[in-house]
This record gives structure tokens, sequence and C-alpha cells, in this order.
């Protein structure tokens, strides 16, 4: 099973359904050394699953006093790839740890964006 922190629209029940035909299990997380921005969705499939044309996005500031809290859900390798076919091109999922030290990953900005 891989770990994958949500701080967005992943966490939305309506959206797990439509990405994994489930709702997800996980437990509260924090990751550190990010800030949210958000980005503009074009994509109409992902608006359409998530209801909003703004999502948040995670961007790398380095420094552990910036926390976000979310979730981290368990997903098996299939689910993590349909995460990917989920997420835009303005994000990257690499690895991180949450604040408590454990491995997960992430979607982050594939670029660097503007804090909103």
């Amino acid at each position: 099973m891989e770990r994958l922190f949500s701080y967005g629209t992943l966490q939305q029940e309506n959206v797990q359904r439509a990405n994994f035909g489930r709702v997800l299990e996980g437990e509260r997380a924090v990751l550190q050394g990010y800030v949210l921005s958000e980005v503009k969705i074009e994509d109409k499939d992902v608006i359409a699953k998530s209801g909003k044309q703004y999502h948040p996005i995670l961007v790398r500031t380095g420094n552990q006093i910036d926390e976000i809290t979310g979730h981290c859900y368990w997903l098996s390798t299939k689910e993590l790839m349909q995460a990917d076919s989920y997420e835009v091109a303005e994000y990257t999922r690499i690895k991180a740890k949450t604040k408590d030290g454990q491995a997960c990953w992430i979607y982050a900005a594939s670029k660097e964006q503007k804090n909103a």
C-alpha cells in the first residue's frame, strides 16, 4: 500500500468515489516546509469531479515553520496511478515525510507558483 498526503480536493468523498470507487481510509497528518497556493484548473473532467475550478497546490518553502494540515490515505499502487490521472500538469507527485517522520507521496507544484 502507498501512503498519500492530501490537503485539497482528494479529501472530498465525492472525489474519492469518482476516482477510486470508494471512500479512502486514512489519518490526520501535518506536512512541514510547504505553503498553500492555488491553481486554476482547465480540465473539465477534474472540475466536474471536484466541483471547483480553483484547487489548492503545495509550494515548497523549505521552512519547517510552514505547516499544512491534511490527511494521509492508504492507496493501492493502481489507485495511486488513478490519483496521478486526476491531477493536472501543474502538480508533480514526489516523496516527502510528514511531521511525525512517516514517508508519503505528495502532489506539489510542478513549477514555482505565486502565493495566493
